[in-house]
Formats: C-alpha cells, structure tokens, sequence
C-alpha cells in the first residue's frame, strides 16, 4: 500500500484515507469508501502549553476548522447519507508520552448532534489522519509553518489573559481585606445578642443566635470563610497571568529565534516541544 494511503476499519464499515501534497502547513485527505470529502490536519499547541507546537488537529471539510468553517457543501458524509458534519480533533502526548485525544464540537451541518456510531466513525477517521501526520518526516516543517501562523493570535490571547486574571487577582485581594472588617463586624453583633440573651434569654434572642441562612451565625461563618478562600483564589489566579505571561515570552523567543536563523536553546520552552514531537514520532514508528 502507498504509504500516503490508508484504510480506516470503522462501525460504518472501512474508509480509505489519501494524504495529498503538503500544502504550506497541512495535509488534505481524500476520503472514499464509506465516508466521501476531505480531511485537513495541521499542527497545533498542546492544550495545556499554549507556546508548545507538539500536537496535531484534524478537521472534518478541506480547511482547519479552527481558524474557518467549511460551507456545506464541502463537509464530509456517510456514502449513504446526506448530512455533512463538522468537528475535529486534536493528537498529541502526556507527559509520559501516551497519546492523548479531544475530540471537539462534533455535528451535522445543521447543528444536530449525530448518532453515537456515525460519531465514533467520524472520531475515527479524525484519529487515523492525525496519527499518519504525526508519523510523516515532515512533521517538523508542519508544526513550524503552524507556530509562524498562530503566534499573532495566541500573543494577542495570552496578552488579554494575563491582565484579566491579574485583574481577578485584584479583585479577589480586595474581597479577602474586606472580609476583615465583616468578620469583626459579625463577630461583635452576635457576642452582643448572645449578652442580651444570657441576661434576659428570650425566643427572638435565640433564634438571632441561631445557624440558618441570613443569621448572624452564618454571617460570621461566611466571613470566616471568605477571606481565607478569596487570597487562595487571588494567588491561583497570579500564577495562571504568571503562566500567561511566560508563555507569550517563549512565544516571542521562539519567533525571534527564527529570525535569527537559529534554534532555540537546549533549555527552553521551545527546543522541549520540538523534542517532545521528535519522540511522539518516534514512539509511533
């Protein structure tokens, strides 16, 4: 078998699967068999590194569906059906090196959820393309061409997320200091009505002592609560603009090491993303 075909044994039965010519950053598969239209695989980030370009995504139609949507017409479909679908998937590793996949926004052109086994059909044919690209010797080129294409947006995205969680770390520093005064506040009212109903005790007096929603026994609890949980929340939320902001740093570095002509350094994010593809590759042959 030419090694730019594949046939992919899925519940509707086999769908064969041709890789045409690299084209700038992906490779197009024509489906026939079972399944009629066009694959599109390209390279993508790691869902959990933005700045690492060590996974591949495959799009149901002939363009990467997550940057355009297909019209309709191109969508792929069963040879015995006449709904397109869209959808696509993404490939990549843990850090032990197992495979992982996500699979995202599977349906009909119309919107429609498909049925479990033309899903688990679409999702495998999805999964055979991708893991072919991730074999191809030119996966390094795919993945650069595709770092060079993303990088403007995900700068832009990373830029408005480090100074939104660095402002939902304001925030939630501001609610832990304000959490002080009520807790203080809280605390004294209800020693005053405990006073008051140890000198005089008194229905009303025990049930303002008492714990339900809107008491002054809640309140305190609520309080105390609330300080300690908003600064644990303020500094998670320092860390992911932490995050977001060494990522769109490695980002940087990667481009402008590229506009050098050279290679990252051993150490960075960048040469351990290339590493990370260079063993997924390996690992598959």
């Amino acid at each position: 078998m030419n090694r730019d075909s594949l046939t992919i044994e899925t519940p509707a039965g086999p769908v064969h699967a041709t890789a045409g010519p690299l084209q700038d950053d992906a490779v197009v598969f024509e489906l026939n068999g079972t399944m009629r239209g066009q694959v599109h695989v390209t390279g993508t980030h790691h869902p959990q590194h933005w700045d690492r370009f060590t996974a591949v995504r495959a799009c149901l139609g002939p363009v990467n569906a997550y940057r355009d949507t297909a019209p309709d017409d191109a969508l792929p479909r069963l040879a015995r059906g006449s709904s397109g679908y869209r959808g696509n998937l993404k490939l990549y590793t843990d850090v032990v090196g197992r495979p992982e996949v996500s699979v995202y926004s599977m349906e009909t052109a119309a919107g429609h959820e498909p049925s479990p086994k033309t899903a688990a059909t679409l999702t495998a044919v999805l999964q055979a393309c991708a893991e072919h690209v991730l074999q191809r010797e030119d996966l390094p080129t795919i993945l650069t061409a595709s770092r060079q294409r993303d990088t403007p947006a995900l700068l832009r995205f990373l830029a408005w997320s480090a100074a939104h969680h660095q402002a939902e770390a304001a925030r939630l520093e501001a609610e832990a200091r304000a959490a002080r005064p009520a807790l203080r506040a809280a605390v004294a009212a209800w020693w005053t009505a405990a006073r008051w109903f140890i000198s005089c005790p008194h229905p009303v007096l025990l049930l303002v002592l008492a714990d339900y929603p809107g008491s002054l026994s809640r309140a305190v609890a609520v309080e105390q609560w609330r300080g300690p949980y908003c600064r644990t929340a303020a500094a998670r939320e320092h860390e992911y603009a932490r995050r977001a902001q060494a990522e769109a740093d490695s980002l940087r570095a990667q481009a402008r090491a590229r506009s050098r002509g050279r290679r990252p350094a051993p150490g960075s994010a960048a040469a351990a993303g290339g590493a990370a593809a260079g063993r997924s590759v390996e690992g598959r042959r």
